[in-house]
């Protein structure tokens, strides 16, 4: 789905289990306008609901590239464990629940990027954000 404010896909990934063993399964990634800095990827792991990470497009972007990220969430590109997959993007997350190691198909990471880029440019996001909604939103929350 591409509508005018919103970019979605939906891809099979691999979670890296010890001994290298690999579990499929598939994410969901959604990207929108009005949370311009921000990827959602939301893993269907067989539960009711899907475990959903929120973290930053900028990050997703520079770790096509090479190492990146500090903390809960790391991203870097390899070779496949099977290299029937060819370029993967490592997503590493880290809570205090624990770790998950997964891969992803680093050209179908790159095809979404490049449609949330048509959706805001990278660099323009503070256009995109209405400040004053915001702190209202949050004054109201208070």
């Amino acid at each position: 789905m591409n509508s005018s404010k919103t970019v979605t896909a939906e891809l099979g990934l691999r979670l890296i289990v010890p001994q290298q063993t690999t579990v499929p399964l598939i994410a969901s990634l959604l990207y929108s306008a009005e949370d311009p800095y921000a990827i959602r990827i939301a893993f269907h792991v067989g539960l009711d609901e899907p475990v959903e990470w929120i973290f930053a497009r900028e990050l997703l972007a520079a770790g096509t590239e090479g190492r990146d990220g500090l903390g809960d969430v790391q991203v870097w590109p390899s070779a496949a464990t099977d290299s029937a997959l060819g370029q993967v993007l490592n997503i590493q997350l880290s809570s205090p629940f624990g770790q998950a190691h997964f891969e992803a198909p680093l050209e179908e990471i790159g095809e979404f990027l490049g449609r949330t880029n048509r959706v805001v440019t990278p660099g323009t996001e503070s256009d995109h954000v209405n400040v004053e909604a915001e702190l209202t939103d949050l004054l109201d929350q208070a």
